[in-house]
């Protein structure tokens, strides 16, 4: 069974500013440019029948096309011994209103909504148990502030493991509000 999640992609104009951000920091697995995504609700694996609800469930959401803007970094766990590094998006009123719109419809179609509260991000960098600080990185690039990009539909993922890290695929594009048809179904 895939393994799914939904998300945003991310143009090349963020993407490769991000990843000039690489440094040598002990421990980091950076993510390469077809990792780089902002998650907006991790799935799991799903079945046939799950994989159509998730399609149906995306289907024309209300939300209008907005735009984003990547800024600050961060990490998850103590930054000198962080879990992951990550670029901030800020939680615009637009996105925060698509996260609980596909929460909200998920609900419907038997997936609960997620415990732990929403904070949108770009990993960077995962790290194991041999966690370098990241301290100093995030001081670096605390002014980091990208061109805002226009987010227009979401994504729908496949998650596949592969000896390098996890390899995304896009298997469903769903248009905002007012945008054009293009499900790529797989």
């Amino acid at each position: 069974m895939p393994r799914v999640f939904i998300g945003l992609e991310l143009p090349e104009t963020v993407k490769r500013p991000l990843l000039d951000l690489r440094q040598r920091i002990a421990g980091a697995r950076w993510q390469s440019a077809g990792q780089l995504h902002l998650t907006l609700r991790f799935i799991g694996a799903v079945d046939g029948q799950q994989l159509a609800l998730l399609r149906a469930a995306l289907a024309g959401l209300p939300v209008a096309p907005f735009d984003l803007v990547v800024s600050r970094t961060g990490s998850f766990g103590n930054p000198e011994h962080p879990r992951n590094l990550w670029a901030g998006v800020a939680a615009e009123p637009a996105l925060m209103t698509l996260h609980d719109e596909i929460s909200g419809r998920l609900a419907m179609v038997g997936w609960p909504a997620e415990a732990r509260r929403f904070r949108p991000h770009i990993t960077l960098a995962r790290f194991g148990r041999e966690a370098g600080s990241v301290a100093g990185f995030i001081e670096q690039h605390r002014g980091l502030a990208l061109e805002p990009f226009m987010v227009d539909r979401v994504s729908l993922f496949e998650s596949n493991q592969t000896p390098e890290g996890s390899c995304y695929t896009v298997i469903g594009r769903f248009p905002l509000a007012g945008g054009l048809p293009e499900d790529s179904a797989g």
